[in-house]
């Protein structure tokens, strides 16, 4: 252990977090240990004061500021929970604060900020614009940056989980399972850790689209991704963290990366143990355990997990719920062709059998073919659903899996039907908009009257971004116009015009 590891355990051992932070417990999940068959324990950061981790290192970080520093106050940019851990800890010190949040950032949450004495500053439409403007505001008024990871103090703060969880559990322990956005948490964590029990795993776990420490460890720096996910926006960010990645790089043993629909799947799974309802990043921890534990086949071995944050918005529950049931392989979704004659329904409901039909969506194309866009409950996990398509393919049925589809998940299955003889030129795409007033307009504006739209749907998922998908008539002499206003547009976008789902149900 070299001496900068040794500053970290002193830094975390004095970490002054109790002043206003809670000693969580670590409960075991019992349902889970049984259906795992390991003895698998959720730390549960979810209660906090502010629903969240983060208090702890926002209050280590300010608390341990000269006392000059004190006075002038202290400024953040945050979307979320940082933001409410340093509002609190600005509070109990008496000190003036200032966050700096998104104008896309839920209600819910700048009303929580506002809550504990803070002035609020909306800027911007998201985190990057938040953090510049933060930036200027502290040089213009002398005021301290309380980072929220990439910081000694902040890291420590976060360390006295790991600090805890070997006080709770001084058994038998072979792994632990940290969410990771920018890196303070797993840091801290790692470095304590690492330091009493090196035998311990310390395992991160990033969203698949927002893997900014796996990509950083592959490739032996610190890389920025092009873009990140939304889902989970507690951990969306593009670089980790300097201080962070130099922790990870010599301790963190593995990170483990996870789609929606697991993160949706352990959302679920804390509220069965518990009936907390956590954010997306607060279940992204459990959802790389149970990954971990299906891919080594490992038994009987003590595992934790940390349930970091509960700050979720009430509207996104209908999307988790939805997502859920495929994340525990409960629900596959597929598309059937059959033939557009009298009694062909009722056939290929007798070649279904007695599997639970959770969707069934159909309308006519022609006199030839019928698409079906059918979801099946299942209890046996997808290797019924496998066993179910070659039955289906054996009587003579065309079969295509829409389980991992994203586009079909999203928004095929509540436009089925949307087919015209009509539309020429259609070109496909689906876009990630930023939640704001006027985002539409926007890009009606930008793309003025030069192309039609010929389809529009539109879902929200009570985050920062909606999500659009879009046919757009584009002649092939203007493809290179339409590209480049795609370039200049500034959203997250993908072409969806060889997508299945597309070509049966829409096209």
């Amino acid at each position: 252990m070299d001496i900068e590891s040794s500053t970290y355990i002193k830094k975390i051992l004095q970490a002054r977090v109790y002043d206003v932070a809670e000693k969580t417990p670590l409960d075991k999940a019992t349902n889970l240990s049984q259906r795992f068959n390991n003895e698998i324990w959720i730390k549960r950061e979810d209660l906090q004061p502010v629903f969240s981790f983060k208090l702890r290192g926002a209050y280590n970080k300010i608390v341990n500021l000269p006392e000059e520093d004190l006075n002038r106050g202290v400024i953040a940019a945050s979307a979320g929970n940082h933001a409410q851990g340093v509002a609190l800890s600005a509070e109990k010190l008496g000190i003036p604060a200032t966050i700096v949040m998104p104008k896309t950032t839920p209600e819910i949450k700048v009303t929580a900020v506002r809550r504990y004495g803070a002035e609020v500053v909306l800027h911007g439409t998201a985190y990057d614009d938040a953090s510049h403007h933060a930036q200027l505001l502290l040089e213009q008024q002398g005021l301290s940056y309380i980072h929220p990871y990439d910081d000694v103090d902040v890291i420590a703060g976060q360390g006295t989980i790991g600090m805890e969880i070997l006080q709770q559990h001084n058994g038998p322990l072979e792994a632990i399972f940290v969410p990771v956005g920018g890196g303070g948490l797993i840091a801290g964590i790692a470095a304590y850790v690492k330091y009493l029990r090196p035998e311990i795993k310390v395992i991160g776990v990033e969203p698949v689209d927002s893997a900014c420490l796996h990509a950083a460890l592959q490739a032996g720096e610190r890389v920025t991704l092009d873009q990140v996910g939304i889902f989970a926006d507690g951990v969306a960010v593009r670089q980790v963290g300097k201080l962070p990645f130099d922790i990870a790089r010599q301790y963190v043993d593995e990170v483990v990366l996870v789609n929606t629909e697991e993160i949706c799947a352990a959302i679920k799974d804390i509220f069965d143990e518990t009936r907390i309802i956590t954010e997306p990043a607060g279940a992204l921890g459990l959802a790389g355990l149970k990954q971990y534990v299906t891919r080594t086949q490992c038994s009987g071995q003590h595992l934790v997990t940390i349930a970091s944050g509960a700050n979720m918005n009430f509207d996104r529950l209908g999307y988790v719920s939805e997502r859920s049931e495929i994340g525990e392989q409960r629900e596959a979704l597929m598309a059937v062709t059959i033939p557009e004659r009298p009694g062909s329904f009722h056939e290929f409901c007798h070649a279904i059998g007695h599997h639970f039909i959770t969707e069934f969506n159909y309308r006519y194309a022609d006199d030839k073919e019928a698409h079906l866009f059918v979801g099946l409950r299942l209890n046996e996990g997808f290797a019924k659903k496998d066993r179910l398509m070659i039955k289906l393919r054996d009587k003579g049925y065309a079969v295509i899996d829409l389980t991992d589809n994203d586009m079909a998940k999203t928004h095929i299955r509540h436009t089925v039907g949307g087919r015209t003889q009509h539309v020429r030129h259609e070109r496909l795409y689906r876009f990630e908009f930023p939640e704001r007033p006027g985002a539409l307009l926007h890009f009606l504006s930008r793309m003025g009257q030069r192309w039609n739209i010929s389809l529009f749907h539109y879902r929200n998922h009570g985050s920062a971004y909606g999500r659009v998908l879009i046919g757009i008539q584009v002649l092939d002499e203007q493809l290179k116009a339409f590209q480049d206003f795609l370039d200049d547009l500034g959203y997250a976008y993908w072409n969806e015009a060889d997508n299945p789902a597309y070509r049966l149900f829409l096209n």
